[in-house]
């Protein structure tokens, strides 16, 4: 018997996610346990794998498209051979989604007759699954077409009539020409990934909804490059800045526990562990994976945790829980000369920091005049949730550790 397989909820309220390749063709053989497929979230690349042995007998829908959660993305035979009527199954998969429709349909209506409601009106695009992906592979746009099935769905014959310039972006035959401008320039577009599209929505969000303010300090960090020489000449991995800096921040958040909280609209959120996000730049993006407890752990296997976590982001092997939380988060451009930057937060956390290279700059010490090895950092703070003179508190704490680094190790 032939096992219809879906697109299932890779992460929690997730509503749709991207096939980014199969890992089986047509015809081969498939045990329970086997990867089917790799879906992409707005994260990771996460493994689908097959509930069921038989044959992977017919994908529905190719690698590089976007598909809701519950969707039918390939057709599962039980053995090599097996006759199957694919357009039959999906067929019957149309009915029953119809009858779905209905019923939500009619709830609908009822809920808005009820409350005085002269009409009812949806933005839902009503269409069967069979009629979705025949769209989809003909870049037909569902929201031309009109519905010839029951409540106006639309159906496979409506998706079969309908004209090429029924498609997104193309001009109806007979219809004026597109003016040209000037100013065009060729180009070319690439499609946005789903962790693109993530990314810029919660950006947005973030500085949308977010009031931000912006501290900066200047760090000496002579001694902290002198640590650093003196820990790698003996220790098996190498240290970087960049583990001394999270390490010094899980040190000064746990020094001063009220910047380890974030906003709700419910109430301030007071974390009791220190958990600290570090940016990390992969092809598909900017992500940020959670170093948990950083305050409790010595700086050895912070450093192992951070380039292990790194590595796992650029191969897209994260799981959820390793990039879902943290009250904090480290964004360091110094590795690339930026002297400094400002950082936009990572909802729902509270404060980023933004750290830039360190520099050989003049300093004066002791009424002296010297050359000095200095790194800015801006820290980035929502207002809402920390007032600005709890966050200058902070940064003098984090100041005085990163300036002397030995207390962040003890």
């Amino acid at each position: 018997m032939a096992i219809l397989i879906r697109m299932p909820e890779i992460a929690a309220n997730a509503t749709s996610a991207v096939i980014a390749s199969w890992s089986r063709k047509e015809g081969e053989s498939v045990a329970a346990g086997d990867c089917l497929a790799e879906i992409e979230t707005d994260k990771a690349v996460i493994e689908l794998t097959a509930e069921h042995s038989g044959v992977l007998g017919k994908i529905l829908v190719t690698a590089g498209n976007e598909v809701s959660v519950g969707v039918p993305i390939a057709v599962l035979y039980a053995q090599d051979g097996e006759m199957v009527d694919v357009e039959a199954l999906l067929a019957a998969e149309d009915g029953v989604s119809q009858q779905a429709d209905a019923s939500v349909q009619d709830d609908a209506a009822a809920a808005l007759l009820s409350k005085g409601e002269p009409g009812v009106a949806t933005q839902r695009i009503l269409a069967s699954p069979l009629a979705r992906r025949m769209a989809l592979e003909r870049g037909v746009d569902l929201s031309t077409l009109g519905g010839s099935g029951p409540g106006g769905r639309i159906v496979k014959r409506d998706v079969l009539s309908a004209s090429p310039n029924s498609a997104p972006g193309k001009q109806a035959v007979g219809g004026p020409a597109p003016a040209v401008q000037a100013a065009d320039r060729a180009y070319t577009e690439i499609p946005h990934s789903a962790m693109r599209r993530t990314i810029a929505r919660r950006l947005s969000e973030s500085k949308a909804t977010i009031p931000h303010f912006y501290l900066r300090a200047d760090c000496h960090v002579d001694s902290l490059l002198s640590l650093r020489s003196q820990v790698n000449a003996q220790a098996g991995r190498k240290i970087t800045v960049n583990d001394i800096i999270i390490k010094a921040v899980g040190a000064a958040l746990r020094e001063l526990p009220q910047m380890n909280v974030s906003w709700t609209d419910g109430g301030l959120r007071c974390y009791r562990d220190v958990d600290v996000a570090v940016a990390v730049s992969t092809d598909a993006g900017l992500i940020t994976p959670i170093v948990q407890a950083v305050d409790g752990k010595p700086l050895s296997l912070v450093a192992a945790e951070i380039a292990r976590l790194a590595e796992r982001a650029r191969k897209g092997e994260l799981a959820p829980h390793e990039y879902q939380g943290g009250s904090f988060t480290v964004s360091n451009l110094g590795m690339f000369g930026v002297q400094e930057f400002d950082a936009i937060i990572n909802p729902p956390q509270a404060a980023i920091l933004a750290v830039g290279a360190v520099q050989q700059r003049p300093a004066v010490m002791e009424g002296t005049l010297i050359v000095a090895s200095v790194m800015t950092v801006t820290l980035s703070v929502d207002h809402r949730a920390i007032d600005g003179v709890l966050a200058a508190k902070w940064l003098a704490v984090f100041k005085r550790i990163i300036e002397n680094p030995l207390s962040a190790l003890i």
